[in-house]
Formats: C-alpha cells, sequence, structure tokens
C-alpha cells in the first residue's frame, strides 16, 4: 500500500485538551487550549500555544503566570464553552470554583482533576500563535485522581481534541508498558 499527500493541516493525535487559567484586570478568565505539551524534565516546563489575537495572553504577560487546568470528560460543556467566548465579552470566572496557589495570580479550577500552577519562563513569536514556555511551580489534584500515589488517566478520564475535525475524545485502554513492551525487540548482545 503506496502512502497518499494528504495536505499540511495535520495534527498529532491525541491533544489532551486544557483550560488555561490567567488573571486580567484582576478578574480570574478560562481558555479551552489543545496546543499543550511537556517541554523540559528538569525544572519541570510545558508549552502552550494560543494565537495572538486571543484574550488570554493578555494576562499572562500581565501577571508573568498562567495555570494550566486538566478537566474530565464530564466538564465537557464547561470546557467547550470557555473556547466559545472571549473573555473581553463574557465573564467566565463564576464558571468554576477557583482557587490560587504560590503565584497568587494563578487562578486554578478546583473541579479539574489536576491543576499545574506555572510561571512564565519564556516565549516564542510564531506567526499567528505565541508558544508560551511556563515553569511547574505547583502541582494539586485530588487523592481520588491517584493509583499508588500517582496520576491515573482512567480515573482523571480527561478529554482529547483531534483537529481539522474539530471533535473530543476520552481515553482508550492501555495497550503496553512505555519503555518496557519494545525490550522484545532487543538482542542478546552476547
Amino acid at each position: 500500500m503506496e502512502k497518499i499527500t494528504i495536505g499540511t493541516n495535520v495534527f498529532i493525535y491525541p491533544m489532551p485538551v486544557v483550560l488555561v487559567g490567567v488573571n486580567i484586570k484582576n478578574r480570574a478568565n478560562f481558555m479551552t487550549v489543545g496546543w499543550i505539551s511537556r517541554v523540559n524534565a528538569v525544572p519541570p516546563m510545558l508549552a502552550v500555544g494560543i494565537n495572538k489575537a486571543h484574550y488570554t495572553p493578555e494576562g499572562i504577560l500581565e501577571n508573568q503566570t498562567f495555570s494550566v487546568n486538566v478537566p474530565s470528560a464530564d466538564m465537557i460543556e464547561k470546557t467547550d464553552y470557555c473556547g466559545l467566548v472571549s473573555g473581553r465579552n463574557m465573564d467566565k470566572s463564576k464558571l468554576f470554583d477557583v482557587f490560587y496557589g504560590t503565584t497568587k495570580t494563578a487562578p486554578m479550577i478546583k473541579e479539574c482533576p489536576l491543576c499545574l500552577e506555572c510561571t512564565l519562563n519564556g516565549i516564542y513569536e510564531l506567526p499567528t500563535n505565541n508558544l508560551y514556555i511556563g515553569e511547574i511551580v505547583t502541582a494539586c489534584c485530588d487523592d481520588k485522581y491517584l493509583t499508588h500515589g500517582k496520576l491515573d488517566i482512567q480515573k482523571i478520564n480527561p478529554l482529547m481534541l483531534t483537529m481539522p475535525d474539530n471533535n473530543y475524545w476520552t481515553i482508550g485502554k492501555n495497550v503496553g508498558k512505555a519503555w518496557n513492551v519494545g525490550r522484545i525487540l532487543i538482542k542478546d548482545p552476547q
């Protein structure tokens, strides 16, 4: 079977859906984001890609902080809503039970299974989006989302995004242990 060319508007699957939280003019605001990735081990850093036209970058620049909140699938309506309306026109601060961590300026969402508080480490400018690099300074979750002291993706039941078809998904079953299942292909050096 031959590969076919499908154009360049493609995305890597899956893309986790998060709610980026910022304070803008002393009010909490949340934006739905699908372009996010962990980008550094020590110190722990992540990158969030946000279109330059959005309101959220103003809050990142204003306070040099932001939060990344991982909603569960049962939060789909509120999560989608935060991507449909702008904080310029709508007050989204009352949509969730908001709390703050050590920075005091990165609003986090109590209903979300995982909340990461970040300080801005840098901005990488791209043609339409900016890539905001944040250092994780606090990570919070409820005990019910842990198994043996570690985050459990099945308990969190996060939303995933596919583009350009713009659909939400949940995770499937575990199919193997990373950095382990391929060991069967490692040849004995002797």
